[in-house]
């Protein structure tokens, strides 16, 4: 199946300028857990939740001070909306990552791709494996 028909659609970029307590309002707002980062209409970066609570807070950061860009990661691994949603589900597996911001080939952001999203596929396996190897046991 292509991405496309999987995908979240209407996803819209947060400024990296933006304090982490509006981060996190906006995620708890709409039940996600990741934002992608945009600049000038172009994607720089991903914002979890993670990474408000591991680089920010945790690092006893102030919320209503520190930025999404102190925190977001940089290195952002993305699929093309007219792949493959298996390409989906490779990158994911390749990086450990459970989300990916979705483009256009004209390097727009479209939607996103979860792991949920490819699991109702079918496409989710070895990056499901994968990713769930590399996180840390909850229970330890």
């Amino acid at each position: 199946m292509n991405i496309h028909d999987l995908m979240t659609k209407n996803v819209e970029l947060i400024d990296p300028g933006t304090n982490l307590r509006a981060a996190a309002q906006r995620m708890r707002d709409e039940d996600i857990g990741a934002l992608p980062v945009g600049e000038n209409d172009r994607l720089v970066g991903m914002v979890t939740d993670r990474d408000i609570v591991a680089r920010g807070v945790a690092s006893d950061r102030a919320p209503s001070e520190c930025t999404v860009r102190d925190v977001m990661s940089e290195g952002v691994y993305y699929c093309f909306e007219d792949e493959d949603a298996q390409r989906a589900s490779d990158v994911m597996a390749e990086h450990k990552v459970r989300r990916l911001p979705v483009l256009n080939r004209e390097k727009r952001l479209v939607g996103i791709v979860a792991m949920a999203d490819l699991a109702r596929d079918g496409a989710v396996g070895d990056a499901l494996k994968q990713v769930s190897e590399s996180m840390p046991d909850p229970r330890a």
